[in-house]
């Protein structure tokens, strides 16, 4: 069988998506710069924590339509699907992108289709087709390209990529069309046509509003603290309004989307983007009020009980139920809390990861059940079911106990 899909980026978006398609029974070659993360999949096991994932990989693979290597074949479909760093001032930088397409630029031929689903600055796509048409004219006019961003929820990653809408925005009305015609395949939502300038903004604009949104609420959590409020029954009545809808907050925001994006539109349009800025503040600061927060409840147990308490960080991912620990706020958070009290016994817990490469973990009942003050920094299922003695400090900065 000839391939007919090229992904290149195994992660936590590409892999979910080159395994949809394989399942669709087209033959998928998945492209990552990892060896180990090419083994794993090859073996038909997977890297990262996905429900129904592993599954899906391992059909995929047992029926031969996934293969992954660290370098790209000849196909008719290519999607990159590699992170979009940042480089000094919270620049964005689409050199990955750029790798990943000069990688398969001598492969292409006509009537290939070529699809960014990376984030990326507003005007990439079109980048990366000059790009391609400087080193291949031969092609101009007679590939297509178009920019589709992914719009899923980790934890819920196999089912939104099937039945979420999806933009999807060609360089032109041809390209559009050939992408639409690609995703349609496997894609059971609607699929909304536009260019790829407007595509590559609406990915942007979804995060900022996001990270905007919760900023809302992390400044209120702020604004409760001093005026001695629960903020979460506060966000609770005001929801009852029936035009209100504020969300919950939390220790910052992290993840390789609501953290990272809105920089994308500040930094290209600064002065025009003011409010997102202040959103990213808002959120950047929280994280850095709960460990005052933390050092403050540590001080005061020292001064009441003569002694250094132990401390409990319940929760390393960026949002709930993953192990996903990218741009996550609560890893900074431990990171200076370590720092700072280093002279204090510090529990780390985080469920969903067996190790890792800085922090020794702690199994989360025993942290808790050691712990003088249990600090909750992620809402995970297992922290509400704990049972702890009302003699301990607790910090809950996510809502676990609402």
């Amino acid at each position: 069988m000839n391939v007919k899909v090229v992904t290149i980026g195994l992660g936590y978006i590409g892999l979910p998506t080159s395994a949809l398609i394989a399942n669709s029974g087209i033959l998928v070659h998945g492209v990552d710069i990892s060896q180990n993360v090419v083994n794993t999949i090859n073996a038909g096991k997977i890297h990262i924590v996905e429900p129904e994932l592993d599954k899906a990989v391992a059909n995929a693979v047992e029926k031969g339509f996934l293969k992954a290597d660290t370098k790209p074949v000849v196909a008719d479909t290519y999607l990159i699907v590699v992170p979009t760093p940042f480089k000094g001032n919270h620049q964005p930088d689409i050199s990955y992108v750029q790798a990943a397409t000069e990688s398969i630029i001598p492969l292409l031929k006509e009537n290939d289709l070529y699809i960014i689903e990376s984030t990326s600055p507003v005007g990439t796509t079109e980048k990366m087709m000059d790009l391609i048409f400087s080193k291949r004219p031969e092609l101009k006019n007679k590939i297509f390209l178009a920019y589709c961003p992914e719009r899923v929820l980790p934890g819920n990653v196999m089912y939104e990529l099937v039945y979420n809408d999806r933009v999807i925005g060609g360089v032109d009305e041809r390209s559009t069309q050939k992408a639409l015609g690609f995703y349609s395949q496997f894609v059971k939502g609607e699929l909304h046509p536009t260019n790829s300038r407007i595509a590559e903004m609406c990915k942007l604009t979804e995060n900022a509003s996001r990270d905007s949104q919760i900023a809302f609420a992390n400044e209120l959590s702020l604004i409760c603290d001093k005026a001695d409020i629960n903020v979460w029954e506060l966000i609770r009545l005001a929801n009852k309004h029936p035009r209100v809808n504020i969300l919950q907050p939390g220790c910052g925001v992290g993840g390789h989307c609501i953290a990272v994006d809105p920089y994308f539109l500040t930094a290209d349009f600064p002065m025009e983007s003011r409010m997102i800025a202040q959103a990213r503040e808002t959120n950047n600061y929280k994280s850095f009020w709960c460990v005052e927060k933390i050092k403050n409840a540590s001080l005061e147990f020292k001064v009441k009980y003569n002694r250094q308490p132990s401390i409990a960080l319940m929760g390393l991912a960026f949002k709930p139920n993953i192990d996903d620990l990218r741009e996550s706020p609560a890893v900074s958070i431990a990171e200076r809390v370590i720092q700072d009290l280093n002279h204090s016994d510090i529990y780390i817990v985080e469920p969903n990861v067996s190790e890792h490469k800085t922090f020794e973990l702690t199994e989360y009942q025993e942290a808790a059940e050691k712990a003088d003050i249990v600090v909750f920094l992620v809402a995970h299922n297992e922290f509400k079911k704990l049972f702890l003695n009302t003699s301990k400090v607790i910090l809950d900065f996510c809502g676990v106990g609402v």
